[in-house]
């Protein structure tokens, strides 16, 4: 897996999105001490300016955002382009249920204590993974979904 980001010489660009300044302000500058490339957006119609007209590797977002949250963006950007890696945060990750599959999300992760630790292994291990996420379940997803492998 190293040797796959090795012989990545320009550093990964990730698109952050939240409309907390103080949040991105401390996820950007952890970023950028793992050597990424950032741009940042402070709401979903922001990133979908950003991220058409830039090229990137991973997207980080927020989900309570006003205007459109963040599974909104989620499903704008995998319309725009469906193998982006898309990392998830929220502060009611388990009070609204969310996880990879109704989300449309790479990784869902809960704010918290733990938040870095967990953002930046989950940013690395997508940025060496080969395939992203499929959209989003449907009502009904899981059956259809299990109908489909069988």
């Amino acid at each position: 897996m190293q040797a796959s980001r090795a012989k990545r010489r320009v550093p990964a660009s990730i698109l952050l999105v939240d409309d907390n300044k103080s949040g991105l302000a401390a996820r950007k500058a952890i970023l950028e001490e793992q050597c990424f490339q950032v741009v940042t957006a402070a709401n979903g119609d922001d990133a979908l300016v950003q991220f058409v007209s830039g090229s990137f590797d991973l997207v980080v977002t927020d989900f309570k955002m006003p205007k459109m949250n963040g599974t909104e963006l989620i499903r704008r950007l995998r319309e725009a382009q469906p193998g982006v890696r898309i990392v998830l945060l929220s502060g009611c990750v388990a009070s609204h249920g969310l996880d990879e599959g109704s989300t449309g999300a790479d990784v869902v992760l809960a704010k918290g204590p733990n938040e870095v630790t967990h953002l930046v292994r989950a940013v690395n291990r997508l940025l060496t993974k080969r395939t992203a996420r499929r959209p989003p379940r449907k009502a009904g997803g899981a059956s259809e979904a299990g109908a489909k492998s069988a």
